[in-house]
């Protein structure tokens, strides 16, 4: 069986959290795009893991985890998070292995990544790490792949610099080369889990472009670069927090207008730990979009719904989420592609009463306040889609399943 998790906002949804709770019944766990650029946080009986490449499921010693075809990789970011994660204890050997069509990061698209941010009018507000550089680079058909480490014809078209670097970590890199759809077929009866990077309104194709990371976040970037048709996803989760954030420039609709001190905006940052795992970059924080994460379930054909950080909300004697935009003079419950009109649109906000109670404690669904079930029904109810698991708490153990993905 196969399910996909993708986040269904602008990232930074707790896609990390799910992934690893959820791994507990996969076999193996597969990262199908993105690099270094993103950021998953997981918390195990109170210890925090920060990764950034490794998918989630490293933390189980009986997973294997796949990086996979879609990915740009940083030899040097790679082998630095696995040696942090063995001086935690965590024994990757054997468990950690690349897909030989994933491309390569090399020095200088950091650099150059850098200098294409400069001379933007608006820049787009990378993190500077050569991501979208190694892509453009791959669409250009310019790139390096694991699998051509060990091939000379192709590290020719290197420069002297490249061709030092790509060989000082070939060494490390291709014992952990596999071919992925290979290695999927034989594990054909395995639960896999499939695990996106960024978030849904950050795709290339289906995002708010040009404020977009450079690969695929959409759930459909789960097939080719997962190893995997189409036909053979089961399930489609997507992820989504009670509030929204986005990091780095481009629209962003529902963003509270007043971040000074003692502001809604600073209660949830401060509250949701909203800073950049890969950065360290303050978040930027609004209502919750449910015109966008509609579109979001839409487009990716979500099947299920995952809410997290529901808890940020405790303290609110009341809160508000958009369920329109008003652009000019008319109304529209349908997210735009135009980027004008997106930092146009002002939120039109429907207000919720909060349930002024913990709900870090709470072990199932029914145990969640009348209040907190209501604001639950209608996102379902507004987005056409239901919400399968509440996370009430940052613990791998604060997670109520209502329905576990698992099930056909």
């Amino acid at each position: 069986m196969n399910v996909v998790i993708i986040g269904a906002q602008w990232g930074d949804e707790g896609k990390g959290k799910i992934v690893d709770y959820l791994a507990s019944d996969a076999q193996i766990v597969v990262r199908f795009s993105g690099g270094a650029n993103a950021g998953h946080t997981i918390v195990r009986s109170g210890e925090k893991f920060a990764l950034h490449l490794v998918p989630s499921g490293i933390l189980y010693p009986d997973k294997v985890v796949v990086l996979g075809s879609g990915m740009v990789i940083d030899p040097e970011a790679l082998f630095r998070e696995l040696e942090m994660l063995e001086s935690k204890g965590i024994d990757w050997k054997g468990r950690v292995l690349i897909s030989d069509r994933a491309h390569i990061v090399l020095p200088r698209y950091s650099q150059m990544d850098r200098e294409a941010e400069a001379r933007r009018i608006k820049p787009i507000g990378t993190t500077g790490r050569g991501i979208g550089i190694a892509y453009a680079q791959k669409a250009s058909r310019d790139g390096i792949r694991v699998a051509d480490l060990d091939d000379p014809d192709r590290l020719a078209n290197l420069t002297d610099e490249d061709r030092r670097f790509v060989e000082t970590w070939a060494g490390q890199l291709l014992p952990l080369k596999i071919d992925l759809a290979a290695f999927l077929r034989e594990h054909r009866n395995a639960w896999r889990l499939f695990e996106g990077a960024q978030g849904a309104l950050l795709d290339i194709d289906t995002g708010t472009y040009p404020f977009v990371s450079s690969g695929m976040s959409c759930a459909a970037g789960s097939a080719a670069p997962g190893g995997i048709g189409p036909r053979h996803i089961d399930r489609i989760l997507g992820v989504f927090k009670a509030y929204t954030t986005r990091v780095g420039n481009g629209p962003f609709p529902t963003e509270f207008s007043d971040d000074s001190p003692g502001s809604l905006s600073q209660y949830i940052r401060t509250v949701g730990n909203e800073y950049g795992t890969t950065t360290g970059r303050p978040r930027r924080c609004g209502y919750l979009d449910l015109v966008a994460l509609r579109y979001a379930c839409t487009v990716n054909s979500i099947d299920r719904l995952v809410l997290t950080h529901i808890d940020v909300y405790d303290g609110l004697d009341e809160f508000e989420a958009c369920v329109a935009y008003r652009i000019g003079d008319r109304i529209t419950q349908d997210f735009p592609a135009s980027i004008r009109d997106l930092a146009r649109a002002e939120p039109v906000l429907k207000r919720f009463s909060g349930w002024k109670t913990s709900l870090s404690g709470c072990l199932s669904y029914d145990e969640l306040p009348l209040r907190a079930k209501e604001y639950i029904e209608f996102i379902e109810d507004f987005t056409e889609t239901p919400v399968s698991i509440v996370s009430v708490g940052s613990d791998r153990a604060q997670t109520i399943v209502r329905e576990s993905p698992w099930i056909r």
